[in-house]
């Protein structure tokens, strides 16, 4: 049997690291099996879900190299969903209900006064048809409600391991709402079955949906998935990662330069047995995974944590995957392979290498301590005018100590400061043949 996992993210918003694990998995246990990946935009929010987002989506996948076989849009399916809905209430397992929100709040606080569950109390399933119809000239709209069986879910987690639900301890849920908008909850349910997906990895968070959904899937007739549930994220203190995850966007990392080997390296290891390392493809990244290896318990997240991937990365890339970017900084052709060489091994991200094409090209602001002014002002007067050679360093240096008795730090630190405005950066021997300009000496 095939295996075929999908991603089903809501348009409503950008994707984030939360987002990005769970499609990732899912990606993973395709590749290894030489599976289906589907990309499935759950879009039937119509309020608000964007065009802008469902592209930004697929531009964040495309960008990470996780690429779908297929993508569906469950909005384009509605007629699916009503035939199940419908195949449902000949089964008696789907019935109608007419409480207003503010009705809900007050049983559900009624019961939690009484120290129990706040389940939903089935009320509903007695209504009569003129009730409904007395409903509904008060000016309600209906919206309907799965019958559970109430009885134990119960299946052998990827991740979990056993899980058993009482599923007397569930409200049951809501699938379709009042103003006709089919939910996550019931449309994944009959994707799932017919689209004949076969694993799905998603968030602890789902635990409990999946318990509910086990029970929708089998009342269509349908086998349920083998379901894994990967911990959630908390911040690098342990904190709540939920309300921050708006800021750890993939595009708003993308925009600080982190590189997409970096992200999928982490996102890959992190909170599983296994050590986090740079891998450089998916092709080695899935080679290494194993849902086996993860744990249950919140796993700590640090954005912090991509730098060192990200730079770690640069220094994998020839200059062929960079030579445009180069090229555009202005850096002279004949220069320019030697200038990636020299920079690489002094940059987190891409963006820094503007730091080092300008320092190049323009020159950098001496930085000069007072009580180094005379020696700076005596070792300038001996430096040749550009372009300099591989062994300009070596010989200036030496004539300047031979004038000026000065060694060690005392000698290279200050011409160092002289030359680049900073203390540390690239050797200076290598980096002395790229220099264009010395301010210092203007």
């Amino acid at each position: 049997m095939t295996t075929v996992t999908r991603f089903a993210p809501s348009p409503t918003g950008y994707i984030h690291v939360g987002n990005l694990r769970t499609a990732l998995f899912n990606y993973l246990i395709a590749k290894k099996t030489g599976g289906q990946f589907i990309l499935r935009l759950d879009d039937t929010d119509r309020e608000r879900s964007k065009v802008e987002y469902a592209d930004a989506i697929m531009s964040d996948l495309e960008w990470l190299g996780l690429h779908w076989d297929r993508i569906e849009r469950q909005s384009e399916r509605m007629d699916r969903y009503e035939a199940a809905a419908e195949s449902l209430r000949r089964l008696g397992r789907f019935y109608e209900c007419f409480e207003s929100p503010t009705e809900l709040d007050l049983k559900r606080k009624k019961l939690l006064n009484m120290h129990k569950p706040p389940v939903y109390d089935r009320a509903s399933l007695t209504l009569t048809r003129e009730q409904k119809d007395e409903y509904r000239d008060e000016g309600r709209d209906g919206y309907w409600r799965f019958l559970l069986d109430q009885n134990r879910i119960e299946w052998d987690d990827g991740i979990l391991g056993p899980i058993s639900i009482d599923a007397g301890s569930v409200s049951d849920p809501v699938l379709i709402r009042g103003d006709g908008q089919v939910l996550y909850t019931f449309a994944s349910s009959v994707d799932d079955i017919q689209m004949g997906v076969t694993h799905i990895v998603r968030g602890a968070d789902h635990v409990t949906n999946t318990a509910t959904q086990i029970q929708i899937m089998e009342a269509l007739g349908g086998r349920p998935p083998a379901f894994a549930h990967h911990s959630l994220l908390t911040g690098a203190g342990g904190e709540e990662l939920s309300k921050r995850l708006g800021t750890l966007s993939l595009r708003d990392l993308r925009a600080r330069g982190i590189a997409p080997e970096a992200l999928l390296s982490l996102m890959a290891r992190l909170g599983s047995s296994q050590p986090v390392a740079l891998r450089m493809s998916l092709d080695e990244i899935a080679e290494g995974f194993d849902l086996g290896q993860f744990g249950a318990a919140p796993t700590k997240f640090d954005a912090e944590d991509l730098i060192p991937l990200t730079r770690e990365r640069n220094q994998h890339l020839p200059f062929a995957a960079v030579a445009e970017r180069v090229h555009g900084l202005g850096v002279p052709a004949h220069l320019a392979e030697r200038f990636w060489a020299v920079a690489s091994k002094n940059i987190d991200t891409l963006d820094d290498l503007a730091h080092w094409a300008e320092l190049v090209l323009d020159g950098a602001e001496a930085v000069i301590d007072p009580e180094d002014a005379e020696f700076v002002a005596a070792a300038l007067s001996m430096l040749p005018d550009p372009p300099f050679s591989e062994t300009t360093w070596g010989e200036w240096t030496a004539a300047v100590k031979e004038a000026t008795g000065r060694k060690g730090k005392g000698l290279f630190m200050p011409l160092r400061k002289a030359l680049t405005g900073q203390a540390h950066g690239p050797e200076m021997a290598e980096l002395m043949p790229l220099l264009q300009k010395i301010r210092a000496k203007a």
